[in-house]
């Protein structure tokens, strides 16, 4: 059976929370749209797993109310039905979410019966290979929330986790397991349930050279317990000045960049268990393994890579933390120029990196043809179709890690606060050269498909892969 998990949209929850609570302390109820993965094997349990994502909250209409107390809620079955029509022209999961207002912290046997009926229900409606998701609001301190999802009308799969993801990502249905000793003064920091949430955590690194190798090593020596490496690229002579645990000899045997990463967070002892993705981030190849993720940290400097994780970000609500640094070379009166980190948070409510002007589709376009048809890329390149290159830009390692030590540092942000309410900056730049800080802002394109449409948030899955044409 497969595994499950739900994030929603942290203004969704809001949403349903305000529809959740009665003032009167009786059960509500409420519908839910969502989106859905498909991951064939994650790499880390070698489990199926379906995530759902929030893709739209609707109110039970007030004429279908039939009754509630504090003990139960009763609706008409019509909007439901008008919802799977909707669900099934959409491509979408249909969802009921209801509370218990007295704090009873699990499904009942009165909510096991009622769901199978609605499974059955919405199966008629819809046909085959149909699910229905259940979302349970609870009145208590412990667990916020509880959800599962049928498949069938004999046996719920109960979800192992429930996210909310905005200006902050948080879990919603509480935290178990023990800290090691190797992390106890980071909890003298920001208390145990830190550790607790980064032991569960999984994170993506795409890229390991010189932000991405150091994002891994900090990340894995704050405890996250999965991390998942992706990089094509070897070592080279050129890298050892900045990827962290690369030794010469890894470039003279032309040894893999995840491969030499992923030795070097084993060896830590720190419990942290990394799984090496020798492939681009939108490989086929690479695809369980990043929708298995919770999180993606983008150290890549391609805009074509770029480009494919701002779009995750927005489809399957997966915070993408994407680092850049840029260093003028040396001019002749012998000064360096400008030296600029900047970290950029994408998340719905968010500038993409397209509004950001930071990734460029045609640049993008010249790297996949580069990729894919190098004969022909050489050949437009001669001709003047696309750009010269070969310059390498220049790299120094204490800006490199000093860029992803922010980077890292936005994360804790966003999982604990620790700057205040505000949550994530949507993108922060630090001048090396000036030795200051400064938060910037985008202006979006209106028309903008990711960042402003909201269409594709918490979309999922759909046919081609994020809607990429090409």
């Amino acid at each position: 059976m497969s595994r499950l998990d739900v994030t929603l949209q942290e203004r969704h929850e809001a949403e349903l929370r305000a529809l959740l609570n009665r003032p009167e302390g009786h059960e509500a109820a409420a519908y839910v749209l969502y989106g859905v993965s498909r991951v064939a094997m994650d790499p880390w349990d070698r489990q199926s797993r379906l995530r759902l994502t929030s893709y739209r909250v609707i109110p039970v209409p007030d004429e279908d109310l039939i009754s509630a107390s504090d003990k139960h809620v009763t609706w008409s079955t019509k909007s439901f039905l008008d919802l799977c029509r909707v669900a099934k022209a959409e491509g979408l999961i249909v969802g009921i979410a209801h509370s218990h207002p007295g704090g009873y912290p699990e499904f009942s046997t009165q909510d096991e019966k009622n769901e199978r009926e609605l499974y059955r229900l919405a199966r008629n409606r819809n046909g085959a290979g149909v699910m229905l998701a259940s979302l349970l609001l609870i009145d208590g301190e412990i667990c916020d929330y509880a959800a599962r999802l049928w498949i069938d009308d004999t046996q719920p799969i109960d979800s192992d986790a429930v996210i909310a993801v905005g200006a902050r990502l948080r879990v919603l249905n509480g935290l178990s397991g023990f800290s090691g000793e190797a992390f106890e003064r980071q909890a003298l920091a920001f208390g145990p349930s830190l550790n607790l949430l980064l032991a569960r955590l999984k994170i993506g690194v795409v890229g390991c050279g010189g932000t991405g190798s150091a994002v891994a090593m900090l990340l894995a020596r704050l405890g996250v317990g999965q991390i998942a490496l992706f990089d094509e690229d070897i070592v080279e002579v050129s890298n050892l000045n900045r990827l962290h645990g690369a030794r010469r000899d890894d470039a003279d045997g032309m040894r893999l960049k995840v491969e030499v990463v992923a030795r070097e967070l084993a060896g830590l002892g720190l419990g942290v268990r990394p799984v090496v993705i020798p492939h681009w981030a939108d490989a086929d190849e690479a695809r369980d393994a990043l929708l298995s993720c919770d999180i993606i940290f983008g150290c890549t400097d391609d805009h074509a890579g770029r480009l494919f994780l701002s779009r995750f970000a927005y489809f399957y609500l997966r915070p993408v933390i994407d680092l850049g640094l840029a260093i003028t070379p040396r001019g002749e009166d012998g000064q360096v120029g400008n030296m600029i980190g900047r970290a950029t948070v994408l998340r719905p409510g968010t500038p993409c990196l397209l509004c950001r002007g930071i990734a460029h589709p045609h640049r993008a376009a010249e790297e996949e043809l580069r990729r894919a048809a190098p004969a022909e890329y050489e050949r437009q390149k001669r001709e003047a179709y696309v750009r010269g290159g070969g310059n390498p830009a220049p790299a120094v390692v204490t800006f490199t890690t000093e860029t992803a030590t922010m980077a890292v540092n936005e994360l804790l942000q966003g999982l604990t606060g620790y700057r205040g309410d505000g949550g994530w900056a949507a993108q922060r730049i630090r001048r090396f050269d000036l030795g200051i800080d400064r938060l910037q802002g985008a202006k979006q394109n209106p028309g903008c498909i990711l960042c402003v449409d909201q269409g594709y948030w918490g979309r999922g899955d759909v046919d081609p892969f994020m809607d990429r044409v090409g």
